[in-house]
């Protein structure tokens, strides 16, 4: 237990003092990987302990983003108001999406498919919309403000980012030791044995999902002050879906220290291939990245913390 705690407050000292003693590159870096972290977090809560893939969430974290960023922009509220306005905004929608296919029975690729068609949709709507900036995309004026969620500096923005990774984490803590956490794993284990136990899965699903949503939606609003321009491209690609939820997946969904440990490998891997290969040829970089997360995948299938947490258990048990 004293072990325990001391390296609680030793990672809890470095984790305040890093900001101050790292550059800039670094700083950013380590700003991403919270920040993704944190969309692993919150979409872990759905794909992790319910079991619901889901290939759509960057839908989430747009409705969070633009709904921030209007509501400022035309209203003069203030984003930290604004993103709850969009986090609820994300969980309505999520329960229309939940409603179609949990009440239908789509489970696996077909739910996946189901998300995936939505931020489809959501992305073509956003295009068409002036009021989202269309294709030329959406510009935030910088006026640093903290009131405003601007910050001079990238200090501000880590801690920002730590304070957003501390909330999911810790509602991922609670809902784990929970009755909603232990139906969630019902659920995702086996969902007819569930049903046949008299857990309501539809309706433990349901709200996972609008938590879940709810979260993504909360991280859209710092992206966009933190990278001050919104292109329905980009955030409403598939190919941010895949980076919230492949995060939780490579580290181990399901738990809480997935998500985190899957953002830390998958950004060090990032820069280290970027470092190294971005002088190659073209694109290089990119292939020696998805390499080296096949490499993760193939040799680490339950991801990295469960597979790590297995070896020092049966290392114990052979000393024991």
């Amino acid at each position: 237990m004293i072990l325990r705690i001391v390296i609680g407050l030793a990672a809890g000292a470095a984790l305040l003092l890093l900001p101050f003693v790292a550059s800039s590159v670094w700083q950013n870096l380590l700003i991403t990987t919270f920040y993704f972290a944190y969309l692993g977090q919150a979409w872990n809560v759905l794909g992790g302990y319910a079991g619901q893939l889901s290939l759509g969430h960057a839908a989430f974290f747009s409705i969070g983003a633009y709904t921030s960023v209007v509501l400022h922009t035309h209203l003069g509220l203030s984003p930290w108001v604004g993103m709850f306005a969009g986090a609820a905004l994300a969980a309505v929608v999520s329960q229309g999406i939940g409603f179609l296919g949990f009440r239908f029975g789509l489970r696996g690729f077909y739910f996946i498919l189901l998300t995936l068609a939505v931020a489809e949709i959501l992305r073509l709507v956003a295009l068409h919309l002036p009021i989202l900036g269309g294709y030329t995309g959406l510009f935030i004026n910088f006026t640093p403000n903290p009131w405003q969620f601007q910050f001079k500096g990238k200090i501000p923005y880590y801690f920002v980012a730590l304070s957003f990774l501390g909330l999911a984490s810790g509602v991922v803590w609670l809902i784990e030791r929970s009755k909603f956490g232990v139906y969630l794993v019902a659920i995702r284990e086996d969902e007819d044995a569930a049903e046949a136990l008299g857990v309501d899965t539809f309706r433990y699903k349901m709200l996972a999902y609008a938590v879940s949503a709810a979260l993504t939606a909360l991280g859209g609003t710092f992206y966009a002050y933190y990278q001050f321009y919104l292109q329905p491209n980009t955030v409403l690609s598939m190919h941010h879906s895949v980076d919230i939820m492949i995060r939780p997946i490579v580290g181990g969904s399901g738990t809480i220290l997935g998500p985190i440990l899957g953002s830390f490998l998958l950004e060090l891997l990032g820069e280290f291939s970027r470092t190294y290969f971005a002088t190659g040829a073209a694109g290089l970089y990119v292939v020696i990245y998805g390499l080296l997360l096949i490499v993760v995948v193939l040799f680490l299938p339950r991801g990295v913390y469960p597979t790590l947490l297995g070896w020092v258990r049966r290392a114990l048990a052979r000393h024991a």
